[in-house]
């Protein structure tokens, strides 16, 4: 009985290391793709940045990216993707009300 139970004591402080390992293995990968490794470490302004999709069909959307200090437009299809328009990051505030009333022009029903 004393080998079962320090067999049983072994393989059990043997599964918490393991998942300890995996626990902390997996806040550091998800640290390490998020460009924080260490801490107090900020991501680079060279930073990829998804900000909204609008979707146009059934495979289509808009979508708009911010990357190096400008906000990328991007036709996205199928078939491939194509750049509508690249300008400089404005304000968010001016940003978000100056594109959405240009989309809601845009895309009025004409008379």
């Amino acid at each position: 009985m004393d080998n079962f139970s320090s067999q049983l004591l072994s393989t059990l402080l043997a599964l918490a290391f393991v998942g300890l390992l995996a626990w902390v293995s997996l806040a550091m990968l998800k640290r390490l793709q998020q460009g924080r490794l260490l801490p107090g470490s900020r991501p680079d302004a060279d930073e990829l940045r998804f900000v909204r999709a609008l979707p146009v069909g059934a495979k289509e959307r808009v979508v708009v990216m911010q990357y190096r200090g400008e906000e990328w437009v991007l036709g996205v299809t199928g078939g491939g993707i194509s750049l509508l328009s690249r300008e400089p990051v404005r304000g968010t505030a001016t940003s978000t009300s100056a594109s959405s009333e240009g989309v809601a022009h845009s895309m009025s029903p004409r008379a």
